[in-house]
Parts: C-alpha cells; sequence; structure tokens
C-alpha cells in the first residue's frame, strides 16, 4: 500500500466524522452531473461576469453536496460557448449554432445565460421549443418581446423564462427616478442617445413618450450604431440645445468614450445611463481617471452594486468579489448567480429533469435570492418586478461619487443621493 492510500485508509479508519463529511461532496461527485449550456458573449461585459456568476453558483451548490434528485445527489457542470453576439456584424445565426451546439454536443440538460443580444434570443426561443429545453435568460435581451411570446404562445414557449429584469419595467424604475431629479433639482430638458439595437431603441422611444408626457422636454434624439468611438457631435448638439440630463442606454464598452468625452467638453447634462456597460465596471473610475464622476448607471438587479436589498444581497457581493478578485461587475452578475440557485430548488420539488415537470415547478417558485424575492408570472415566465426586495426583484441605479459606485435608487435600499457636477450649479 502507497504512502498516500495508507493515509486515507487511517483517515477512514480513525476519523468517521471527517469521512462523512466528505461523503455528500463525494457522491455528488460520483453521480453523473446536470449540465448547464450556457450561451454568453464572453468576450463583454454582459457575457464575462455572467460566466463568472454562474461559476460561483455552481462551485456553492457542488460543495454543499449538488442538487438532490429524487434522493440522488447530482453536480451541475456549466458549459460556456461563445455566441460573439454582441460584435458589432456578427449574425444572430452564429448565435443560434452555438445554442444548438450546447444542445446536442454539450448535450445540455438546461440552457442558462443567453443568447445576449436581443435578437438572438428572441431566436433561439424556436430552438428551444423544438428541444424541450428549458432557458433561463439572465443577461442581456431586454426586449418585453420575450415574455410576451411566452405569453401569447403559452404551450410552445413554455420553456423559455427570464430571470432578470426588461426595458418596460426598467423604463417605469428610471421615469420615477428622473421625476424625483425633477422635483429636486429643478430641471426638465432631456438628450436622448441610444444604440441602434432593439431593447436600446424602444426604451429610447418609450422613455420619450413617458417623460414627455411627465413634463419634460426632449431637446433631440441620436442614435448610434454599435462599435461608435466618437459621440463628440451628439454631446455639442445636447449642449446646444441646453439638455439638462443626458438619457443614454447603450450596452457596448465604447461608452466610456462617450463620458471622457462629456467630461472634457464639461457638457452641462448630467449622464443618466439606463444601460450604459462601461460605467457599470469597478475598474471604470481608474480606467478614466475619475471622468465618470456624477455618472448614474441602471444595473438592472440589486447585488451588483453594494447595497443591502436582502440578508444574501452583501453576502453575494464578498464571495464574487473573494472568488474573482474584482467586485461584482454589472449588469447580468448577480441574476446569473441566481439561475443555479432557482433550477437547483425547482429540480428538487419537482423531483425530475423532465422538463414539463420542471417547468411547473418554475413557475411556483417563491425564493428570497440576492436581489429580493424571486417568483416568476406564471403566464409570460418574466420575474416578477418591484421596488421592494421583500415583494419582488428589485432593479438597482447608481451614482459614481468619489470613486465609489453608490446605489441611489430605488428607496428602499439606496446608499446616499444624487448629486449634480459642479459646473452643472
Amino acid at each position: 500500500m502507497g504512502r498516500k492510500s495508507f493515509l486515507c485508509f487511517l483517515a477512514l479508519a480513525f476519523f468517521p466524522g471527517f469521512s462523512a463529511t466528505l461523503a455528500p461532496l463525494a457522491n455528488a461527485q460520483q453521480a453523473q452531473p446536470i449540465v448547464l449550456g450556457a450561451p454568453l458573449a464572453t468576450a463583454f461585459l454582459y457575457g464575462w461576469d455572467a460566466e463568472r456568476g454562474m461559476r460561483l453558483a455552481v462551485e456553492e451548490i457542488n460543495a454543499a453536496g449538488g442538487v438532490n434528485v429524487a434522493g440522488q445527489k447530482r453536480p451541475f457542470h456549466l458549459e460556456v460557448i461563445d455566441t460573439r453576439d454582441l460584435e458589432p456584424g456578427v449574425p444572430v445565426s452564429d448565435a443560434l449554432l452555438a445554442v444548438e451546439k450546447l444542445i446536442l454536443e454539450k448535450k445540455a440538460d438546461f440552457i442558462v445565460g443567453g443568447p445576449v443580444r436581443s435578437e438572438a434570443a428572441l431566436a433561439a426561443m424556436d430552438l428551444l421549443s423544438k428541444h424541450k429545453k428549458i432557458s433561463i435568460l439572465t443577461t442581456g435581451a431586454l426586449t418585453p418581446k420575450y415574455h410576451e411570446r411566452v405569453a401569447e404562445e403559452y404551450e410552445k414557449f413554455k420553456y423559455c423564462f427570464r430571470i432578470t429584469g426588461e426595458s418596460k419595467w426598467m423604463v417605469k424604475e428610471i421615469i420615477t427616478c428622473l421625476m424625483d431629479i425633477k422635483e429636486r433639482f429643478k430641471l426638465d430638458k432631456m438628450f436622448i442617445m441610444v444604440q441602434d439595437v432593439a431593447h436600446a431603441r424602444a426604451g429610447g422611444d418609450i422613455i420619450e413618450k413617458l417623460a414627455t408626457e411627465k413634463g419634460w422636454q426632449v431637446t433631440g434624439k441620436e442614435v448610434y450604431p454599435t462599435g461608435t468611438t466618437d459621440f463628440s457631435m451628439g454631446l455639442l448638439a445636447a449642449r446646444r440645445t441646453k439638455g439638462q440630463v443626458l438619457l443614454i442606454w447603450m450596452d457596448m464598452p465604447e461608452t466610456s468614450i462617450l463620458l471622457k468625452q462629456w467630461y472634457d467638453m464639461k457638457v452641462a447634462a448630467l449622464p443618466f445611463g439606463s444601460i450604459i456597460a462601461a460605467a457599470e465596471q469597478p475598474g471604470f473610475w481608474k480606467a478614466t481617471e475619475g471622468k465618470g464622476e456624477f455618472c448614474l448607471a441602471n444595473v438592472v438587479n440589486a447585488g451588483n452594486a453594494p447595497s443591502q436589498a436582502t440578508p444574501w444581497t452583501m453576502k453575494f457581493y464578498d464571495a464574487y468579489t473573494k472568488r474573482w478578485g474584482v467586485e461584482p461587475e454589472g449588469y447580468g452578475t448577480s441574476s446569473s448567480y441566481m439561475a443555479p440557485y432557482v433550477l437547483k430548488d425547482a429540480i428538487e420539488r419537482a423531483g425530475t429533469l423532465d422538463p414539463e415537470k420542471v417547468v411547473e415547478a418554475l413557475e411556483k417558485t417563491d425564493l428570497m435570492g440576492v436581489y429580493g424575492r424571486i417568483k416568476f408570472d406564471p403566464k409570460s415566465h418574466q420575474v416578477i418586478p418591484s421596488l421592494d426586495p421583500q415583494e419582488g426583484a428589485v432593479g438597482t441605479i447608481f451614482q459614481w461619487q468619489a470613486g465609489k459606485r453608490v446605489v441611489v435608487f430605488p428607496p428602499k435600499i439606496a446608499m446616499g443621493q444624487i448629486q449634480l457636477p459642479p459646473w452643472m450649479k
């Protein structure tokens, strides 16, 4: 008997409590894994932060013994494929090939994550229906058409769930926050800058309509192709038309250039990112040498910036920071982390991986998570939102202040108040 084998024998023979502790983990590791297929745009924020969130959850679940499927403990196994669907010029068909590869080659039991681009996520719904694969959308894809299609054709698309926010609810949050800004600072002129993608165009149009109805004057609107690197003409237009709030809806990393130009030009308009990918990341302050200060960013779900939304919020925040050496990075992080936990809960209640039974279990989900109470609308499979984490999935808008991301909305979880840049006072 070799030295290693002998030591193992001693551990088992003389330390039964120790071996009993290891038994659940060993059993889970020996059992057939439950494969989670994740189609993600891994070169972009909403892809890599989603992958990290999922990996952290999978590691935690497996370390605790795995998923109890009718008495058998089984581990999760995460398979990630790069969809490239956030890259300029990449066709939707590439993302569909990634989803199909996860299903046919990687033998994914469930799909989690993306596709990330709205157009690709919508196109993938038919593929998921064809293969009867349950999918939980956790990042990107904010279009309301996703859950509306589920409600309209339930039997066909009942396998599709979304655990993150969507543009209509985000607009409600944004308008509520804007009205607070209007009342507090006496601002009422807005200039809109959006990316030329489905969710951004739709979001910009809805905000323009609703804000106008509530007394805001929209002084102009610019639409930018994905990959744009110069925003100076739009910023000059905002200055010329005396816009006081710069409403930005873009998920491309080039938004960091926009904010540097805004700062250098000292445009007297508060930058409000309804979606603004670059400003969401913890490294944004250093990368821009503080030029992003005062920028507001909507990270969709709590947990992507420090707050006390639920007892689980900072527990997740600290675990993510320790695991990856960086604070949760933006939209898609906390929602992607929650997806494996929600699946685990549903599978254990269903007692099987059968998609029909897991769909039924997911529809009955009622779980307090990182960003509030997680429940799905049983008809549309959209996570139920709220401004109160005790009632539903709560969003987060933070502002960069002195190098920190300070949550300023909604009031139930706010850690500070909105500030104006000094050149606006």
